[in-house]
């Protein structure tokens, strides 16, 4: 049974001082001028589904300008039960909490998870692997507490060993701190891969929808090699990497190997993406990326998630708004913000509640 989201409400936060949101279960259009607060609610959106936000603030970032104190409420339906997701501002920090009681980001992450597709998404085959690392390890904290315990694990044994490479590389604890970082990184390598896997059957499928003639691949590329089948000889390899780096890692008080420095790697026609796609078709493999985002939910969870389209459409060809909002279709709850109601057919504008921001209650 699918889980919707109903309204979200919120007080003192960003632009706004008082602002109710009613949602549509199946589309909601978001509709105003730049500036006027559009991403600011689907940033709220997130925040309350994904425990995060992809402008990564501050609390005081998220608080309206001169109040001290601020909140934020998304109440969501569905599956027998009503739960009511929130975020306290206060004292320049924030809190979340879940019907009412305090709880840790985890906490309201997952109940819905949710799929952003926001311009600066557009980019994420050229920028840096790290880009693509966070696209990947975003995601899949939504879908398993288990990964996002590893991810965060594993982050701070990278920087507690960067430390000892910087401040006491011959010391004994180095050896104990790679057993450490190889027995954490080789489990978030096996989540990592297994994700991958489940994205690249939708991946490939989707994006052969928007270009027929192509042929498209994703591909998890390994600082410590090709990964071996099991978690034991994966660990194993990752040791032998670590040491096999060491001289290197002692010279520049840095880990060198490891999850933390690996890449996804984008092909067409067996050919690098980042390096020789044209953009029309490295925006076509970011649709196909949040896409297949959408059909891996449904996969894993059996609902799919709340999807958020923030201003992609002013970006995307015909081709590809029309490849998206197919998809829209198909029994996704989906928030859409855009300045320009033209983008949308005829069709997609009667079965949605259009919303005009500026003049929300």
């Amino acid at each position: 049974m699918s889980i919707t989201a109903t309204e979200l409400s919120v007080v003192n936060y960003r632009s706004f001082d008082e602002c109710v949101l009613a949602l549509s279960p199946h589309v909601t259009v978001l509709v105003g001028r730049n500036a006027v607060g559009k991403t600011n609610l689907v940033e709220g959106l997130q925040l309350l589904t994904a425990g995060s936000s992809f402008r990564k603030p501050s609390p005081s970032e998220l608080l309206r300008e001169g109040a001290s104190t601020g909140r934020a409420r998304l109440s969501l339906a569905g599956d027998g039960r009503a739960l009511e997701m929130g975020l306290e501002l206060a004292d320049g920090k924030r809190a979340f909490t879940r019907n009412g009681k305090r709880t840790t980001a985890a906490g309201v992450r997952g109940v819905l998870p949710s799929v952003l597709f926001c311009p600066d998404d557009l980019d994420m085959v050229k920028r840096s692997a790290s880009v693509r690392r966070a696209a990947l390890d975003s995601f899949g904290v939504q879908l398993n507490a288990q990964y996002a315990k590893l991810l965060s694990a594993y982050e701070r044994t990278v920087e507690q060993r960067n430390s000892l490479l910087r401040d006491c590389p011959a010391s004994e604890l180095l050896e104990a701190w790679d057993e450490s970082l190889a027995a954490t990184g080789a489990q978030l390598l096996m989540h990592r891969r297994a994700l991958l896997a489940r994205i690249r059957m939708h991946f490939v499928d989707v994006y052969r929808v928007i270009a027929p003639h192509e042929e498209p691949d994703v591909a998890y590329e390994s600082t410590i090699g090709e990964l071996g089948e099991g978690r034991e000889e994966v660990s194993s390899q990752f040791l032998g990497a670590l040491r096999e780096r060491r001289t290197d890692e002692v010279r520049r008080g840095l880990t060198l190997v490891g999850p933390h420095r690996d890449e996804i790697s984008f092909t067409i026609d067996g050919r690098s993406a980042r390096d020789f796609g044209s953009q029309g078709q490295q925006r076509s493999i970011v649709l196909a990326w949040k896409i297949a985002e959408v059909e891996v939910t449904r996969d894993i969870l059996g609902r799919p998630p709340l999807l958020l389209l923030d201003d992609v459409m002013s970006e995307l060809d015909a081709t590809r708004r029309e490849a998206i909002m197919g998809f829209v279709a198909q029994e996704v709850q989906t928030v859409i913000t855009t300045t320009n109601l033209g983008y949308f057919s005829d069709e997609v504008l009667d079965g949605a509640k259009v919303v005009r921001v500026g003049s929300i209650d």
